[in-house]
């Protein structure tokens, strides 16, 4: 994904929870139940995204990505959440409920 996309992508009014993410990341692939339940929690209240940090490494070195999993909440271009490691759908949950 280019910067500029990423960047439209992010820009959007209605909350988008990306996840920075890598193949060879065991945590990471806790996180897609997560995700996939969060989706059937929030419907069309937030868009999810996953970024591969090594196959997009600009977005990860433009926010900073250390470790992955990193899960990031934007809103009209904003950072309004981040936090790394596996995080339960329900806390993700409130995060979105918080920011909507």
């Amino acid at each position: 994904m280019e910067k500029s996309n990423f960047s439209d992508l992010i820009s959007s009014e209605v909350p988008v929870l990306v996840d920075f993410t890598a193949e060879w990341c065991g945590p990471c692939k806790m996180m897609k139940p997560i995700l996939s339940q969060l989706k059937d929690m929030v419907g069309d209240d937030v868009r999810i995204v996953k970024i591969d940090v090594d196959r997009n490494p600009s977005a990860a070195a433009a926010y900073h990505i250390q470790g992955v999993p990193t899960l990031m909440l934007f809103k009209g271009g904003k950072t309004l959440w981040r936090q790394s490691g596996v995080v339960p759908a329900e806390q993700l949950r409130q995060v979105i409920e918080q920011h909507k």
